[in-house]
């Protein structure tokens, strides 16, 4: 492996090790050889959530940029471009020697640009939407270096299970996502059990579920 690569592998673990440490932690579990290739997917997919929901002093519009400036050196890399990144060269790499489904990877993105401009969900199917990118696509990028005997017939599986993780998060970051102005919850849901923001955002600030 050159040193290009093996620098970027070493930035997806150390993000992951930072940032994910009970996932982090879950890696050991895999043989040695294919740690690298989870830390590269967990590298990708935190360092674009940094993008739009770290870096608050800069506007939607240039976070925005930001998002669009590196997708598309992403993309370029894809296409077989040499590509100047702390991570990428790893991502490319791992999409490679799995053969992962690009489309995967455009699905998560165009979730990712959704948060920068979307604050709620007007029904549990719009949210699926969003998830299909954020959640499903997670799960079948991981589906083919997990391993499994039988990939069609785990493919729905691993949609599922990253659904799962997603709802999960939403239910317990209601308060982080509110004060990015953000709710998950469904309106319909919402009003469907009578639950408003405010007293969403009452909750939060009390420390109270």
């Amino acid at each position: 492996m050159d040193t290009e690569l093996a620098v970027a592998y070493d930035r997806c673990r150390e993000l992951h090790r930072r940032h994910g440490r009970t996932y982090y932690l879950a890696t050991r579990l895999l043989p040695a050889w294919k740690r690298r290739h989870v830390h590269a997917l967990y590298g990708f997919t935190r360092y674009a959530d940094e993008i739009v929901d770290r870096t608050d002093g800069l506007s939607v519009a240039e976070r925005a940029s930001r998002l669009d400036d590196w997708a598309g050196r992403f993309l370029a890399g894809l296409h077989g471009e040499q590509v100047d990144d702390p991570l990428l060269p790893a991502v490319l790499h791992t999409i490679a020697v799995f053969d992962l489904d690009r489309n995967d990877f455009a699905a998560f993105l165009k979730s990712m640009a959704m948060d920068l401009t979307v604050s709620s969900y007007p029904s549990y199917p719009h949210l699926l939407d969003y998830m299909e990118g954020s959640a499903a696509a997670i799960g079948t990028m991981m589906l083919p270096i997990l391993g499994s005997s039988d990939p069609v017939a785990a493919r729905e599986p691993a949609r599922q299970l990253g659904f799962a993780f997603q709802l999960t998060n939403f239910i317990r970051d209601v308060g982080e996502d509110l004060a990015r102005g953000r709710t998950y919850l469904p309106d319909e849901d919402l009003d469907r059990f009578g639950v408003t923001r405010h007293e969403l955002a009452e909750a939060s600030a009390r420390g109270r579920a």
